[in-house]
């Protein structure tokens, strides 16, 4: 139905955005994420390969033909944002609404590529 794949190309879409912003951040605004890792208890030297898994995650929920990669990356991201939500809470920076967007957009995402691969196969 083409309504299930305008929702899911939307929502894939603004979680594609909120991720590559967040990966961007990471890469070029090394300083400010830094501060924030160690604020959270977290290693710096996460920043990068973070925001590296980030983009593959993303390649992996574009590619079609890596369907069980997808999979992974779903469930990658979506503790990710559990993490993220829990950490920014705690340290009470305001950051946290931005994780539970992901979380929602992230979970829209899935259930209507449920829904457009079940009419695809």
């Amino acid at each position: 139905m083409k309504t299930n794949k305008i929702v899911y190309y939307v929502s894939t879409g603004l979680l594609t955005l909120l991720l590559i912003f967040s990966a961007g951040m990471y890469f070029f605004n090394y300083e400010e994420v830094s501060e924030m890792f160690i604020n959270f208890g977290y290693p710096t030297y996460l920043i990068y390969p973070y925001a590296v898994l980030k983009l593959l995650g993303l390649i992996a929920l574009w590619n079609p033909n890596f369907k069980v990669l997808k999979e992974w990356a779903y469930a990658a991201f979506f503790f990710a944002f559990i993490l993220a939500f829990f950490a920014h809470y705690m340290i009470g920076d305001g950051e946290h609404i931005s994780a539970l967007v992901a979380m929602v957009l992230l979970i829209i995402s899935y259930i209507f590529n449920k829904k457009i691969t079940k009419l695809d196969d």
